[in-house]
């Protein structure tokens, strides 16, 4: 049954460690990460999981049918294929590789293992954004307009010296990070971009990759999307407003740092002037991942097309690496 299917957790850092809280109906059963403590660790808080030194003898066990991979972005992709070749169905965490040359090799190894591969774009599972999205499906919008979002961070002292502003491990800095999210948020709602224009800088922090990275981003409907990524954000934000031509939604906050989740609905009368405003909020923790893996889950039992699925996160890396190309960026790994 697919309630008890066992999952194996290569990268066992912060991300790893969110992932294995939100398994719920599957089992965690083995954990492996380049800092064998971290492991271990981990496997102590699981009855049944065992930590194990090499991640290829995890993703490889007879009893694992999911691998999850929350690694550094330069393993995503090496260990997402050997899980495949093994027969296991996965779920990897954005951007899924550091360009759309390795995540064009998982691309080919799921379709010759014939599993399934989920990309771990978990801001769709936000509750402000799964209400928006509701909306916008349900027409309350009208004719769409455009996009505006922005979402960033303020770092941390010695940031610069972190994984993300390496690009032999990151493939690239905000843009890459933070920014996959926001196109991937904006293609949700608009849909595919056939222009791409952007600017990817680094202002304030000593590393060889972007800390701001500006998009406009146009469908072939000429749709719009402005989107504002930045790891200079001193106080941390995120706000992703979409139009239009009946009314607007407005999502801001995530939680925690980042403010109460919020969404606003402002819908246009007839009259024009003040809209009529509905407003949702969310002070509850983030379930997101919960969500996340429990249509995974779903999507295993109904042999479906994972909705983030790897072709959004090729659109969204053929959108980064347009970018950092336009910007003079070489992160060509």
């Amino acid at each position: 049954m697919v309630e008890s299917l066992g999952v194996a957790l290569v990268g066992c850092g912060l991300i790893g460690q969110k992932r294995a809280r939100a398994l719920r109906s599957a089992r965690l059963v083995a954990c492996a990460d380049l800092v064998p403590k971290r492991a271990h660790a981990l496997a102590a808080t699981v009855a049944g999981s065992v930590a194990v030194a090499d991640w290829r003898d995890a993703v490889g066990r007879a009893d694992v049918a999911v691998v999850v991979v929350s690694t550094t972005n330069d393993a995503l992709a090496e260990v997402a294929i050997a899980a495949l070749e093994a027969g296991k169905h996965v779920l990897i965490e954005k951007p899924a590789a550091r360009n759309t040359r390795e995540l064009g090799s998982v691309v080919d190894a799921a379709r010759s293992a014939d599993r399934l591969v989920r990309v771990g774009f978990n801001h769709r599972y936000h509750p402000a954004l799964r209400k928006a999205h509701e909306l916008f499906s349900a027409g309350v919008l009208g004719e769409m307009m455009f996009v505006r979002g922005r979402y960033g961070h303020g770092g941390r002292i010695g940031y610069e010296k972190e994984w993300r502003a390496n690009p032999a491990l990151s493939g690239g800095g905000e843009l890459i990070d933070q920014g996959v999210h926001l196109i991937d948020l904006a293609r949700w709602f608009l849909g595919d971009f056939c222009k791409v224009m952007g600017s990817a800088r680094t202002y304030y922090w000593d590393m060889p990759v972007d800390d701001n990275a500006f998009m406009l981003l146009e469908t072939p409907q000429q749709r719009s999307a402005f989107l504002h990524v930045s790891c200079t954000e001193w106080k941390n934000l995120f706000s992703l407003e979409i139009y239009g031509r009946d009314a607007k939604l407005h999502v801001e906050g995530l939680g925690g740092s980042y403010g109460v989740e919020r969404l606003a609905y402002y819908r246009m009368l007839p009259k024009m002037g003040p809209p009529e405003t509905t407003i949702w909020e969310y002070p509850m923790g983030d379930n997101s991942w919960e969500l996340e893996f429990e249509e995974f889950l779903e999507d295993i039992r109904m042999s479906r097309t994972p909705s983030a699925s790897l072709a959004d996160a090729m659109a969204a890396l053929t959108i980064v690496e347009s970018i950092y190309r336009e910007s003079g960026y070489d992160h060509s790994a």
